[in-house]
């Protein structure tokens, strides 16, 4: 059921199911801070029916190019020692199974079914 606000104001976040997790994700690396700081001014901000199917999609409607995909490229970037100098002070077996569980992310972030969703959101506040 939609939640209407006077004038049509963008309802607050706080204490909602994504606010928490916002606030739940916080000060774990300044990176994080402005993913987060990045989705709340998505969620507050006002929107036309265009710029919302536009974000939509950006987010997680495109397999390869949306917002999902490109945090598992960043986590596989991270997970493997050719790019994380980090990992490279430990075990070969803990380096190939971190970068194991990196590239696996990746092969399942790229799945179709998982930005169907989104995709036929996208689609639908499009008129198609």
């Amino acid at each position: 059921m939609a939640r209407h606000t006077a004038a049509n104001a963008v309802p607050p976040v706080d204490g909602t199911e994504l606010g928490n997790l916002l606030d739940d994700l916080a000060g774990c690396h300044p990176g994080i801070d402005l993913i987060r700081d990045g989705l709340r001014l998505i969620a507050l901000d006002q929107h036309t029916p265009d710029t919302t199917q536009t974000l939509v999609a950006y987010l997680a409607g495109s397999a390869g190019a949306d917002i999902l995909t490109a945090i598992g490229q960043t986590v596989a970037h991270l997970t493997s020692p050719d790019t994380n100098p980090a990992l490279r002070t430990l075990p070969d077996d803990q380096q190939k199974t971190a970068q194991h569980h990196g590239e696996n992310l990746v092969h399942h972030l790229a799945d179709p079914d998982l930005h169907q969703h989104a995709s036929e959101a996208a689609a639908a506040i499009d008129g198609i």
